[in-house]
């Protein structure tokens, strides 16, 4: 059956942000995309408006119209590569919240929702992508950045370019029932969201935790490029500014309150790590690199397991939180000279 214009504007207006009219126009995976992100964050569903057109021109295409663009390789598509790597760092950062409990996270968990994040956006419209190789590039760069989590970032850069590498025309499929088509998307919404609701209702305070830190993380790795510094602090604290300029106190200001006190929180987790590196190392706060590098020598030599026999457990302990906090220092000060 022949899809509307009318119609699609109408489902687009109606429930666009959860994807009605892509569900309409049979582009399954963008309708969920758009169930899992609220529309791209609402920008990505307010572009479609001008889009909406060549969506329901793509839906009536015929089938004999498709098939012959199978042996081609669609263009290469900057905005699909860049969502590409932000729905890729999503799915990561969503994981990273609710799955990170599981001892093989950071070799299997991780890489597989980055992965699938990637391979959502390749899904969209009338492309795809090959599932093995993106897959494999991001297990491929998993271990290097293994335990940070920062690996988030070069698994979704890997696998993006992996998928558009590998990038084609999707074939044509038979038709398939409204019936099946949504028990699909109900259980991809549901494997997504049910693990996410369980970390912030029945563990709130690991959650939190889990979201300071890797909060932290970024942004104790952008400090290396001060460009992107500015940028990453200037996206945190944009809700809150908003707030300011709208001047509203009735308009949603304890969720813009909230923000800022999670963005406090960040900034306060940084300066504490480092007042607790500053302590194992038994250095004041504002100690030279050299204090920092003679303490760190010392202390290594005391608390190396080969040097404690007869107590390997304790002398490891001590010397992995020795380690930790001399790369924290040293993170810090270059950061500063840079």
């Amino acid at each position: 059956m022949a899809k509307g214009l009318l119609v699609t504007y109408a489902l687009w207006a109606i429930g666009g942000p959860v994807g009605l009219h892509h569900l309409y126009l049979g582009r399954d995976s963008h309708a969920l995309l758009w169930m899992l992100t609220l529309g791209g964050g609402g920008l990505g569903w307010l572009l479609e408006f001008w889009k909406l057109p060549s969506f329901v021109a793509q839906a009536n295409q015929a089938r004999r119209q498709r098939k012959n663009h199978e042996e081609l390789i669609p263009s290469l598509s900057p905005l699909r590569f860049v969502a590409q790597i932000l729905v890729g760092i999503y799915f990561g950062f969503v994981a990273l919240i609710s799955l990170s409990f599981m001892t093989s996270f950071y070799m299997v968990g991780l890489p597989l929702a980055v992965g699938l994040g990637v391979l959502l956006v390749a899904t969209v419209g009338n492309q795809t992508s090959d599932f093995k190789s993106t897959l494999g590039a991001a297990f491929f760069i998993s271990p290097l950045f293994y335990g940070r989590p920062i690996a988030i970032l070069p698994i979704s850069l890997a696998a993006s370019i992996t998928a558009q590498r590998h990038r084609r025309y999707k074939a044509p499929l038979g038709a398939e029932t409204l019936t099946l088509r949504l028990y699909r998307l109900g259980l991809a919404y549901l494997a997504f969201t049910v693990p996410v609701a369980y970390s912030i209702f029945c563990n709130m305070a690991a959650t939190l935790q889990c979201v300071t830190e890797t909060l932290g993380s970024f942004l104790y790795w952008f400090t290396f490029f001060p460009v992107f510094s500015c940028i990453m602090e200037s996206i945190l604290i944009l809700p809150y500014q908003i707030w300011l300029l709208v001047e509203n106190p009735g308009f949603g200001s304890i969720s813009f309150q909230e923000w800022e006190k999670l963005f406090e929180f960040v900034r306060s987790f940084q300066d504490e790590k480092q007042q607790l590196a500053y302590q194992v190392l038994g250095l004041s706060d504002g100690a030279t690199s050299d204090e920092i590098n003679r303490s760190y020598r010392e202390l290594v030599k005391i608390w190396h397991p080969d040097h404690n026999r007869h107590q390997v457990e304790e002398a490891q302990r001590h010397f992995l939180e020795i380690q930790a906090a001399y790369e924290i220092l040293s993170k810090s000060r270059k950061s500063r000279h840079s």
